[in-house]
């Protein structure tokens, strides 16, 4: 199983469990897809549009699991990037870990991925 990653306020992951919808972040309403990350690019991705938050979980899912709603797609620097273009139900996520920031300001995914 290929694992990918969902990088995600506590306030709008909480909100998705109570829904039982994720409706997505700003970035995944305006492109019209969600935006994944695999473990080795989940770090850059945090680091470039999460720098310095504070509240963050790492939330894990199962690549697999979402057939061919999920698109392996070129994005920073031509690599490919799992989209989903399907809904996303919370309860299909395999962990929910804390995002912590390090002494340094970067998030520490010891033990996250």
């Amino acid at each position: 199983m290929t694992r990918i990653y969902k990088i995600v306020s506590q306030s709008a992951w909480r909100a998705a469990e109570a829904a039982g919808v994720f409706a997505g972040a700003p970035v995944d309403l305006a492109d019209g897809y969600f935006h994944f990350s695999t473990a080795a690019q989940a770090a850059e991705t945090v680091a470039k549009h999460f720098a310095g938050q504070t509240d963050l979980l790492l939330v894990a899912f199962e690549a697999e699991a979402f057939g061919d709603a999920l698109k392996w797609e070129p994005s920073r620097g031509g690599a490919l990037f799992p989209h989903l273009y399907a809904p996303l139900d919370p309860k299909s996520a395999v962990s929910v870990r804390p995002l912590p920031l390090k002494a340094d300001g970067s998030h520490d995914f010891s033990g996250a991925l």
